[in-house]
């Protein structure tokens, strides 16, 4: 199965964003972090479906994972 990579940010009132490395322009925003991730899930797939829809090219996924690492 292929898929897309988001990075996930909390911004300075608490709430979530997300945005994706492949595909630029796509992105979601939510105070809580799951309503976030699904948001984005919407958003990615009417994004891909839109530019189906335009006859433009579907960028493939090239981002890997994701991974958190500790700053100490």
């Amino acid at each position: 199965m292929t898929g897309y990579v988001v990075v996930v940010e909390r911004d300075e009132s608490g709430g979530y964003s997300t945005w994706s490395p492949d595909l630029p322009g796509c992105v979601a925003a939510a105070t809580d972090y799951d309503e976030c991730l699904r948001l984005m899930t919407d958003a990615v797939q009417m994004h891909v479906e839109g530019l189906r829809e335009d006859g433009d090219p579907v960028p493939p996924p090239t981002a890997l994972a994701a991974l958190v690492v500790p700053a100490a």
